[in-house]
């Protein structure tokens, strides 16, 4: 699969001044809620209309959607508000549902795009049609893997593509349901520019509250557009309540988000960019050259516990250098999350190095 300025030919279509909004609850609970959250985001920036059919719950017993009957009450919001549908499938049997109620809008979930079996069962079922199809990022963070369930998709004729970019699982305690690992989508965006990619900050917080602020941070890195759990009574509803808004404040929301230029042609700013860029690498060189040196300790270091039979792993040792530099990184202005990921690899990297004193 090439990029192509053709993969952004459908979202081209909608003619939008703003980034694309799909929105509605996280799932579809009775005909009268989908139509009264319908009615309430006909008048608003949103395009697509969302609402779960089919709900992938991580345990069994809690509430797994309301199945094909869900899709009618969506036929009936699209006639009543002229707002295209969308809804998730995760099975040949979802997607043949999904196209005789005429769907506009399929996403492939991220427990699905875990799996390529189940991708290609979806593809097969979808081979060559016309509707817009978008894969979110696996619940692992490996880009390989998303961007193979976009390929199986586009080696099936789809030609409307996108991704959707909710955060990735981690046994780690954070501020996030699911952490964003902002690279990997960077990563997505440099290989595939042209391939819209789409935001889904309800899945990747897990709380109302923190929507804003993810949703403009991914509109700061060039995010086309952005998909939002929407409720009229977000604490009653009957699955992930604490990561759905109201209309009301969805509306807000998209009115208070910043839309920035791709660029500045100015020679003012070029200049500014050229000469603080020029820093940047400096400083990059002079960071490889200090990991470098540090590497080289690690051998050493390496060689003493060969020497003397003591194992690679210190946790002790570990344990407090990591405690100490995530308070120094804190007085430099550096997140504990961002610290505490680069010193693991610092870390890995250092065990490999000794591992191969260890294996000479």
């Amino acid at each position: 699969m090439e990029n192509k300025k053709e993969m952004r030919k459908w979202l081209e279509d909608f003619n939008l001044n703003h980034p694309l909004v799909i929105a509605g609850p996280c799932s579809a609970e009775t005909e009268d809620q989908v139509l009264r959250i319908a009615h309430e985001l006909k008048d608003s920036k949103v395009s697509v209309f969302r609402a779960g059919i089919w709900k992938p719950r991580t345990r069994p017993g809690g509430f797994e959607g309301v199945g094909e009957i869900g899709l009618k009450w969506l036929q009936k919001a699209k006639a009543e508000t002229g707002l295209l549908m969308g809804t998730e499938v995760a099975t040949a049997a979802h997607c043949k549902l999904a196209l005789e109620h005429d769907i506009d809008v399929l996403w492939v979930g991220a427990r699905t795009t875990a799996n390529p079996f189940a991708v290609q069962e979806i593809a097969d079922t979808l081979k060559g049609t016309d509707k817009i199809v978008l894969v979110k990022n696996p619940v692992n963070p490996d880009l390989a893997l998303w961007l193979g369930g976009v390929e199986r998709l586009h080696m099936a004729g789809i030609e409307k593509l996108g991704v959707i970019h909710r955060g990735f699982s981690t046994y780690e305690k954070t501020k996030y349901r699911n952490i964003p690992e902002w690279q990997i989508a960077i990563e997505l965006q440099n290989k595939f520019p042209d391939l819209p990619l789409i935001i889904d900050p309800s899945h990747i917080t897990g709380d109302r509250n923190m929507i804003f602020e993810v949703t403009q941070e991914a509109l700061d890195l060039n995010y086309d557009g952005m998909i939002i759990e929407t409720h009229f009574d977000p604490d009653n509803a009957w699955s992930d309540a604490a990561q759905q808004v109201t209309p009301d404040a969805l509306k807000q929301i998209i009115k208070d988000l910043t839309i920035r230029k791709t660029d500045d042609t100015t020679d003012e700013y070029s200049q500014k960019m050229k000469k603080l860029r020029a820093n940047i690498d400096v400083l990059d060189a002079n960071l490889l050259e200090l990991l470098g040196k540090r590497m080289k300790v690690a051998d050493e270091i390496g060689q003493v516990k060969k020497d003397a039979n003591v194992a690679i792993l210190q946790n002790n040792r570990w344990n407090e250098i990591l405690g100490k530099m995530i308070l120094e990184g804190e007085k430099k202005g550096l997140t504990e999350e961002f610290v505490l990921r680069m010193f693991k690899a610092i870390h890995q990297e250092s065990i490999g190095h000794q591992e191969k004193i260890f294996n000479a």
